[in-house]
């Protein structure tokens, strides 16, 4: 038999790209390393699809609430990269409960520890304080 048949996926015949070929000579340590980086990314993807598909189906909330506490979380900025930040604030709810959101830097700079006003939230997106 002559053309494609003569070469097998298991036999010695086989053609190799160069990337499945950078695969099949690495170490199998190497292999099992990058399979868990892989995995790590699409696992990732994957919790942030959830986390927003969550967020679309949760209905839009407005209540009263007072904010209770802001934080900040720095992160990055080692080496020639620049640090960004991350806007919390807690907002208590009438009934005791609370909730931390992100909230964007322009709102942050403009809520003060204790006013109370309506919040408008979905799910764990911030859509507004209204003092």
């Amino acid at each position: 038999m002559g053309g494609w048949s003569s070469f097998s996926a298991f036999g010695d015949f086989q053609q190799r790209s160069g990337f499945q070929s950078f695969i099949h000579e690495m170490p199998l340590f190497m292999k099992l390393m990058f399979l868990l980086v892989i995995g790590f990314f699409v696992f990732i993807i994957f919790k942030s699809v959830k986390i927003w598909s969550t967020n679309n189906a949760s209905p839009l909330l407005s209540v009263q609430a007072e904010a209770v506490t802001k934080r900040t979380e720095v992160w990055g900025g080692s080496g020639d990269s620049s640090a960004n930040t991350s806007y919390y604030v807690t907002f208590q709810f009438q009934d005791g409960n609370r909730v931390e959101l992100m909230v964007p830097d322009r709102e942050f700079g403009l809520i003060v520890e204790g006013d109370k006003g309506q919040l408008s939230y979905q799910g764990t997106r911030f859509k507004g304080f209204v003092r």
